[in-house]
C-alpha cells in the first residue's frame, strides 16, 4: 500500500487489504454497511465486533443470527436501518460468521470485500471454502 493510500485511512483503521492480498473493495452501499458506514468491511480499533467479513445474506443465516440475539432482518427506522433480506451484502462480525460456520449456517463470503483481519478470528480455509469470488 502506498503512503498516499495510508494517509486516506480514517485514524485507527488497519490497512485496507482483503483476503486475496489486494486492496479491499466495497461490500455494499445499498444497504450501506461497514462499522464506519462507508460501504467497506474495514478493521478499526474501536470496532470490538470486528465487522470484517463481507457476506451474502441468506434466509437461513438471518434466522440463525436472530436466534442468537442479533436480529438483522427487522427494520429499525429509528436507526435508519431498513432491515436485511436474502441477497443483501453486509459486513458481519467475524466471530458471528465463525459461529454460524460451526453451526453449518454460514453465508457465502465475498473475498475481495472481506478484510484480511477476518482470518485472525474465522478460519481462513473456511472463509475460502464459502467464497463466491474465488479464483
Amino acid at each position: 500500500m502506498s503512503d498516499a493510500d495510508q494517509k486516506t485511512l480514517p485514524e485507527g483503521t488497519a490497512p485496507s487489504v482483503n483476503l486475496l492480498g489486494e486492496k479491499l473493495e466495497p461490500c455494499s452501499m445499498d444497504p450501506v454497511t461497514g462499522f464506519l458506514r462507508n460501504g467497506c468491511c474495514e478493521a478499526h480499533v474501536t470496532d470490538a465486533g470486528a465487522h470484517t467479513v463481507c457476506a451474502l445474506m441468506t434466509a437461513e443465516f438471518l434466522e440463525f443470527s436472530k436466534s442468537r440475539g442479533n436480529d438483522l432482518s427487522t427494520p429499525r427506522p429509528e436507526f435508519g436501518f431498513a432491515g436485511l433480506k436474502p441477497g443483501d451484502r453486509w459486513c458481519l462480525c467475524a466471530a458471528r460468521w465463525r459461529e454460524a460456520h460451526d453451526a453449518g449456517k454460514a453465508p457465502k463470503v465475498v473475498l475481495k470485500s472481506t478484510h484480511r483481519e477476518a482470518a485472525t478470528i474465522a478460519p481462513y480455509a473456511a472463509l475460502l471454502a464459502k467464497a463466491i469470488d474465488s479464483n
